[in-house]
C-alpha cells in the first residue's frame, strides 16, 4: 500500500509522497495510473519529498504521463506546504529541484491552505519568434498574447504549437495571455499533461516577464488570473535580465489516503 497526500495550487493538483525514509519504487506506468482521473487518484503530476544534504528537502516531480518533468512552480509551492505538514515546520525553506536551488516562504496559514512565495530561477534569455516569445522559467514556455481568451480553444491551439516542427522533439508549454496593464489572464497547455491545466506556475511566471518585455509601460509586479485561481508574480528587471523572481499564491491540502498499486 502506498500512502499519498493530495494538494493543489490554484487548481493545479498533485499527488505527494513522503519518500524521506522509504525509497520510491513506483514505475513510470504506476505514476501514470495514479495520475489518471478515471482509473487512479487523478492529478496533473506526482512529487516525491526526498532528503537532501545541505537543504531542507529535494523535490522530484513527474508529469501525469509518468515521466520526470522539468520545474513546476505550483508544485514547488505545494511541496513546501507538504513539507510543513510533514513536520519540517519552518517559515523559510531552502530546497533543491531539477533546475537547481529554490527558496520559499510561508506567508500565511488558514486551515488547510497556506500562502506560499516561491523564488524562481533568474531569466536572461528571451527569444522572439514572429509575434511570440519563448523563454525558460525552469520549464520552457511559448507565449502568445491575444484578446477574448475566455473563448479560445486552448487545447487545440496549444497542441498545434506544442507538436509543431520546431517544438515537437522536446515539447514546450504553450501560454495564451490577455493583458490589461498589470492584470493578466493566462491559460496554459502543458506538455507532459498534454492538455490545458487550471493553472501553471512556471507559465504565469513566463507570462509576467513576457508582458514586461511587450509593454511600453513597465510593471514589475503582476496580478494573474487563471482558471483555477489567482496568483502573483514579481521580479527585478535590468536590461534583458530578470532576477528576484517570485511566484506567490495558495497551496491547499485536499485529502490523504492509501492506494494499492
Amino acid at each position: 500500500m502506498t500512502q499519498f497526500f493530495k494538494y493543489h495550487g490554484a487548481g493545479n493538483d498533485f499527488i505527494l509522497i513522503d519518500a524521506r525514509t522509504k525509497k520510491p519504487v513506483l514505475s513510470q506506468q504506476d505514476i501514470k495510473t495514479l495520475c489518471d482521473r478515471n482509473f487512479g487518484i487523478g492529478a496533473d503530476g506526482l512529487m516525491y519529498l526526498l532528503p537532501a544534504n545541505d537543504f531542507d528537502f529535494e523535490m522530484k516531480y513527474f508529469n501525469s504521463d509518468g515521466y520526470e518533468g522539468s520545474m513546476c512552480g505550483n508544485g514547488g509551492r505545494c511541496i513546501v506546504s507538504f513539507a510543513y505538514d510533514c513536520d519540517i515546520k519552518k517559515s523559510h525553506y531552502h530546497f533543491v529541484a531539477i533546475d537547481g536551488e529554490h527558496s520559499a516562504d510561508i506567508l500565511e496559514i488558514k486551515g488547510n491552505e497556506k500562502q506560499v512565495s516561491l523564488q524562481m530561477q533568474d531569466v536572461q534569455n528571451v527569444e522572439k519568434i514572429d509575434n511570440h516569445l519563448v523563454l525558460n522559467t525552469g520549464s520552457p514556455h511559448h507565449l502568445s498574447f491575444c484578446k477574448s481568451l475566455d473563448k479560445k480553444n486552448v487545447f487545440a491551439a496549444g497542441k498545434s504549437i506544442r507538436y509543431s516542427e520546431k517544438f515537437k522533439a522536446e515539447g514546450i508549454n504553450v501560454n495564451f495571455i490577455e493583458q490589461n496593464k498589470n492584470q493578466l489572464f493566462v491559460r496554459t497547455y502543458e506538455r507532459g499533461v498534454e492538455n490545458e491545466t487550471l493553472a501553471c506556475g512556471t507559465g504565469v511566471t513566463a507570462a509576467a516577464i513576457g508582458a514586461y518585455i511587450k509593454s511600453r509601460k513597465k510593471f514589475t509586479s503582476y496580478q494573474i488570473k487563471t482558471l483555477g485561481g489567482n496568483l502573483r508574480v514579481s521580479f527585478k528587471a535590468e536590461n534583458s535580465s530578470f532576477t528576484e523572481v517570485y511566484l506567490e499564491g495558495p497551496a491547499k491540502f485536499v485529502f490523504q489516503g492509501t492506494i494499492q498499486i
